[in-house]
């Protein structure tokens, strides 16, 4: 069950549907290995079957607390949305979700107040993993479990779980598609729209792009920052377009940025090239389906990672495991995979996809 509450500050619900919980386990296994009841047969110990199996049997109702930035982005507005409806699904789970906002003081009285109500857990996507560390270390020395999405925390101590998108395999995955698609073309120009430099996961998918295009014997040849946002995407993207006369493929970084990005390509009337997007956008699939679009494909950067997120919450607070691991506790971090979505399988993706 989710539900508003009213506190300073100002509490909403925001979120979305995730995959069903874990496979069923062995019989003979619990998630809590000192949880065992008597037999009235036999006198035998059994494992308490409330622990057992599915992960979706209802446990014992538990708090969890859910903080994240402001849904002023397609995929952030996925994501919370995402969250609220998995609480929504989960009867054994009293969801409250403070409204997002990008003001890191405001984040950190967010959890501050989940620390004072006691939560069970907390979920929390960080609009900088730095300066929200100390707050969420505080929630962990309260004995608050603690569930890192996204952006990362500074230190280990600040999250019992981290879950987080591949973004290395982003770059890895937009660069072994154009390298396949170029095939062994040494003299192909290839261009980069970036997000913001600054940020890690930036850096970790331009890492992976320069990486994967390096074994293919291809290099990036001309790279702009295009700001994770519309506006910016575009202005970045016709500077590039215009220092760069010709190019054979491009990757965004971005779905969200991509719609600025193609706005400036149709304004050049360029058409050479073609396009690699990035997060999984529904608009950028439906450019896919397009023939006429440059955009051939886009990788997929999971906008459920705040709703896995409550599911482990949800399993650490109420001291279970995830039933398909024979693995009694839940994982330290969890990764999620990186697809390309090509003309090819676009349908498989794009009923799930957010929109930009």
């Amino acid at each position: 069950m989710t539900r508003t509450i009213s506190t300073t500050p100002t509490w909403w619900l925001s979120a979305t549907a995730l995959l069903s919980a874990g496979l069923l386990v062995s019989g003979c296994l619990s998630n809590d290995p000192d949880a065992v009841a008597d037999d009235d047969d036999d006198g035998g110990g059994t494992a308490d079957t409330a622990l057992v199996g599915d992960n979706a049997e209802l446990g014992e109702e538990v708090v969890i607390g859910y903080s994240g930035p402001a849904a002023g982005h397609g995929w952030m507005s996925a994501i919370t949305q995402a969250a609220q409806e998995q609480g929504e699904e989960l009867e054994d789970v009293d969801l409250r979700i403070s409204e997002g906002d990008n003001d890191v003081n405001l984040q950190i009285s967010q959890i501050e107040q989940f620390i004072n109500d006691g939560v069970d857990a907390i979920v929390v996507l960080p609009f900088d993993g730095a300066a929200l560390t100390e707050v969420a270390i505080d929630a962990m020395e309260a004995g608050i479990p603690v569930v890192n999405v996204d952006r990362e925390f500074s230190s280990e101590f600040a999250a019992r779980t981290t879950i987080l998108g591949d973004n290395y395999g982003m770059g890895v995955s937009a660069g072994e598609y154009i390298c396949e698609r170029l095939d062994g073309d040494s003299d192909a120009v290839v261009a980069e729209v970036a997000g913001i430099d600054s940020l890690p996961l930036t850096q970790d998918r331009s890492a992976g792009f320069e990486d994967a295009l390096a074994d293919c014997g291809l290099e990036v040849d001309h790279r702009v920052d295009g700001g994770f946002s519309v506006s910016e995407g575009e202005s970045a993207a016709a500077n590039l377009l215009q220092a760069a006369p010709e190019i054979d493929a491009l990757w965004n970084h971005d779905d969200d940025q991509g719609v600025g990005v193609l706005a400036a390509i149709e304004n050049a009337g360029r058409d050479e090239f073609f396009m690699v997007g990035g997060a999984g956008s529904a608009n950028m699939m439906r450019e896919i389906q397009d023939e006429e679009s440059v955009v051939e494909a886009t990788v997929i950067y999971p906008s459920t990672q705040a709703a896995d997120g409550i599911r482990l919450a949800r399993l650490l607070a109420q001291g279970r495991a995830m039933g398909d691991l024979v693995q009694l506790e839940v994982p330290r971090e969890i990764q999620l995979y990186a697809p390309v979505v090509t003309a090819e399988n676009v349908d498989q993706y794009i009923d799930s996809a957010f929109e930009s």
